[in-house]
C-alpha cells in the first residue's frame, strides 16, 4: 500500500474501527433509552389528559367552566412528571447537578415542541384546505411525532448534558 493509499484508506482516517459487538451494544443501549423516553412520555400524556378531564368533568367539576386553567394545570403536572421520569430513568446517566437549569430548559423545549402540532394543524387546515376530522387528526399526530423527535434531541443536547457514566 502506498502513502497516498494510506491517506485515503477509511480504516486509517478518523476514529479507529468499532468492533461489531460494541456497535451492537451501543444500538441496544440507544433502543432501551428510546423505549424509556417513550414510556415516560406516555405516562406524562396520561397525566395530562387524565388530570385535565378530572379537573373539568370529575367529581365536583372543580374547573368545569375554566378549560384553559385546567389545561395549564394538567400540562404543568405532566411536564414535572416527564422531567422527573426522564431525569431519574431515561437520562439518569447524563443528568447534571444543576436541577433548576435542567427543569427550565426542559420546560422551554416542551413549550416550543407543544406549538408544533398546532402549526402542523394550522398548515393542513388553512394552507392545504384539508378540513376533515381525519385530516385534522393526522396533522396533529404528525406534529406530535415531530415534537417528540425534537424533544428527545433537545433533551440530549441541552438538558441532560452530564457525562455519561459507563455501566459495567
Amino acid at each position: 500500500m502506498s502513502a497516498s493509499d494510506e491517506l485515503t484508506d477509511s480504516r486509517t482516517v478518523g476514529a479507529p474501527p468499532v468492533a461489531p459487538a460494541l456497535r451492537a451494544a451501543a444500538l441496544r443501549a440507544r433502543a432501551y433509552e428510546l423505549a424509556r423516553f417513550l414510556s415516560v412520555g406516555g405516562i406524562a400524556f396520561v397525566v395530562d389528559l387524565g388530570l385535565f378531564n378530572l379537573l373539568r368533568f370529575g367529581p365536583g367539576e372543580v374547573l368545569g367552566h375554566k378549560p384553559l386553567t385546567a389545561k395549564v394545570i394538567s400540562v404543568v403536572a405532566a411536564t414535572l412528571v416527564a422531567w422527573l421520569g426522564n431525569r431519574h430513568w431515561t437520562f439518569s446517566q447524563q443528568r447534571t447537578d444543576r436541577r433548576v437549569r435542567e427543569l427550565a430548559v426542559f420546560a422551554g423545549i416542551n413549550v416550543v415542541c407543544a406549538v408544533i402540532p398546532v402549526l402542523t394543524l394550522a398548515f393542513s387546515h388553512y394552507a392545504l384546505d384539508l378540513t376533515t376530522p381525519l385530516a385534522d387528526n393526522a396533522a396533529t399526530v404528525i406534529g406530535i411525532g415531530i415534537g417528540t423527535v425534537l424533544r428527545y434531541l433537545g433533551y440530549k443536547r441541552w438538558v441532560f448534558t452530564g457525562l455519561r457514566v459507563p455501566t459495567t
